[in-house]
């Protein structure tokens, strides 16, 4: 999994920022329910972000991680993964999760975003959605690019570009929106040649794309523990406001 048990997105909180956060179930349209969690902006910039977990799904960390999105003006929702063989709720540290991930399908996650950007959408059907997401999640956001939800872009921290069976480098002219793809350069299952096939897909294919290597970052350097990548994730951070700013 990417994070230790008690990380926290390196994220400073902001005051006032949040107007509210609640559990939910979402339905996806083959009748699948799942967990997921919603935070609202107190001051709405207009876009909402659909938040794809690591492999553990529904997690603490990513909870917080839509707490700072509303924080920074755009409402949020993290959604679980496992509601088709798990049944509906939160994953804590000792969720078994090596048993469900090999069960999940590209078509129920792609679903399941579906829900959530729904409900981003349910009081305005134009409004701008984006999807973020980390490792396992990170390709899942990428996959979303080419899932017809209309999305203004497609972000992901060191997500594998060619995760079998099916990896989003596959799929790069079928994307409908812009990429953000920030990855550690001291990454060994997702080497850096690798990285740099991605992004030269995405230029032959014609997508609009930003990615960013951070040299001597590991997988999962995103974490507020991790003090000697405290510049690389604020730099990451920063970049994933601008993304969002930009394109919504």
């Amino acid at each position: 999994m990417c994070y230790n048990a008690d990380a926290s997105p390196p994220i400073e909180p902001i005051d006032g920022g949040s107007n509210g956060h609640e559990d939910m179930t979402l339905t996806a349209a083959d009748a699948n329910e799942f967990a997921a969690f919603a935070a609202s902006s107190s001051a709405s910039k207009g876009p909402g972000v659909v938040i794809l977990p690591d492999v553990r799904g529904l997690h603490h960390f990513y909870e917080e991680l839509a707490l700072r999105f509303a924080e920074n003006g755009y409402d949020a929702v993290a959604i679980d993964y496992f509601g088709r063989t798990a049944g509906v709720g939160k994953r804590d540290d000792e969720f078994p999760y090596k048993e469900h991930v090999p069960l999940t399908t590209l078509e129920g996650v792609t679903a399941d975003t579906a829900a959530a950007v729904a409900y981003l959408r349910r009081s305005d059907p134009r409004r701008s959605v984006f999807t973020l997401g980390f490792c396992f999640g990170g390709s899942n956001s990428w996959h979303q690019a080419a899932a017809g939800h209309g999305l203004a872009g497609a972000i992901g921290f060191y997500g594998n570009p060619r995760r079998p069976p099916l990896g989003p480098i596959e799929r790069v002219e079928d994307y409908e929106c812009p990429i953000l793809a920030l990855m550690g350069g001291d990454d060994p299952g997702i080497p850096n040649e690798l990285v740099e096939e991605f992004r030269t897909a995405l230029d032959v294919a014609g997508v609009e794309n930003e990615v960013v290597i951070y040299s001597d970052a590991p997988h999962s350097f995103f974490d507020r523990q991790q003090e000697k990548f405290a510049a690389e994730s604020a730099d990451a951070w920063q970049r994933v406001l601008e993304f969002v700013a930009d394109h919504g």
